[in-house]
């Protein structure tokens, strides 16, 4: 029981960690332990109560269940503009626009896209989270470069959908 409450203690100060740092998802991974928590999303719910997956045969935590899935972007109209839909990003963290400092980037302006296409790597504490683009269409406009430190909601890619 004791290894019980210290590892609710462990999963606590994650959580506390999460919220000083406005974090959307954590995921931790340590030998054959795997830890996911995720906070829901500002404008879905109020409370944010993050939610825990373990995949050592743990019992899921958490009173939202296992596993809420983000929202694609909102396509967004400007009068006189054509209809483009944004990528934005999930979590807090550092925009990578490549898997490895040497490779070419996943995505142009111009490139095709798919809902399961790889547009970007966000790395938060350590982790590397691929994002995808959720949407269809062609890549118009790059809004961050490699490097750069993003913000949750912030637009990365402007798309015009096909």
């Amino acid at each position: 029981m004791a290894d019980k409450d210290a590892d609710l203690k462990k999963i606590k100060k994650l959580i506390d960690i999460m919220k000083e740092n406005d974090l959307v998802e954590l995921e931790i991974k340590h030998d054959d332990d795997k830890i996911f928590l995720k906070r829901a999303q500002p404008q879905q719910a109020a409370g944010g109560v993050p939610v825990m997956r373990t995949e050592s045969g743990a019992a899921p935590v958490g009173p939202e269940g296992v596993g809420a899935v983000s929202q694609p972007s909102a396509p967004e109209s400007l009068p006189g503009e054509e209809e483009l839909t944004e990528i934005k990003s999930p979590i807090v963290g550092t925009f990578y626009a490549t898997p490895s400092p040497d490779s070419e980037p996943y995505v142009d302006i111009d490139s095709v896209v798919g809902p399961q296409t790889v547009v970007c790597i966000i790395e938060a504490m350590k982790v590397m989270n691929e994002i995808k683009a959720e949407t269809t269409g062609t890549i118009v406009e790059i809004l961050v470069t490699n490097g750069q430190a993003v913000e949750y909601g912030q637009v990365l890619y402007k798309v015009r959908p096909d």
